[in-house]
């Protein structure tokens, strides 16, 4: 039987011989993001962040919550998830199991978006 465990103060790695990074950065944005522009970004950041895409991006558009996409890479991917209601809004989580530089990843998002506010957790 798998003990089911809902919330714990401490997290302990359960894998440490195998390495990950993930990085979130959400945003403020002064337009819509459309299809092509998660598109792009994903493919831009796949170059920033040094890795080898395994898939064109995919997206798609939930009437009730909005854009999301998605890409795959050697080492892993990226999620995004864009917001027209109730607000401009962004979050990207970056999933990897090879080094990359999250703040190159962060100011990449940023200007890409031209974002009014960003906040990143490296974690």
């Amino acid at each position: 039987m798998v003990e089911v465990i809902t919330a714990t103060p401490e997290w302990r790695d359960l894998a440490p011989m195998i390495l990950r990074q993930r990085l979130v950065v959400e945003g403020t944005c002064r337009e819509p993001i459309t299809d092509e522009r998660i598109r792009n970004y994903l493919s831009g950041l796949s170059s920033v962040c040094g890795m080898k895409p395994l898939m064109e991006p995919a997206t798609h558009r939930s009437d009730t919550h909005g854009w999301a996409g998605w890409i795959h890479w050697e080492n892993s991917g990226a999620h995004f998830y864009a917001w027209e209601e109730p607000m401009l809004f962004f979050s990207v989580d970056i999933y990897t199991c090879q080094r990359f530089d999250a703040t190159a990843a962060t100011k990449f998002t940023r200007d890409y978006f031209d974002a009014v506010e960003v906040v990143a957790r490296e974690f």
